[in-house]
């Protein structure tokens, strides 16, 4: 499954702090439809991700009955975003 959609970039200031950009609720029925056959556990969901032109492997994770993007320091830094940057996100699932 492939979406693609827009966010808002987000700060969670957990004791691991990291960046994230929220799945749109459309997208997370079809998301939590699919999580079954491709999670490895705890609502985790592998995919590729692609903003801009950078590619990398991650996991969605759940949160608040949707899913979020986490978006690494590397990514960031190679795209210029900054937080509250709107990006757009595209998502290869169970790659």
């Amino acid at each position: 499954m492939n979406l693609e959609f827009s966010g808002e970039l987000w700060f969670w200031r957990g004791p691991a702090p990291w960046h994230f950009v929220t799945v749109p609720e459309e997208e997370c029925g079809e998301l939590a439809a699919t999580s079954s056959y491709v999670t490895y556990g705890w609502g985790m969901i592998p995919v590729t991700v692609r903003i801009g032109a950078t590619e990398w492997t991650t996991s969605l994770w759940p949160k608040d009955g949707g899913y979020i993007v986490p978006v690494k320091t590397w990514v960031r830094r190679a795209e210029g975003l900054e937080l509250g940057d709107e990006v757009t996100v595209s998502l290869d699932v169970g790659a």
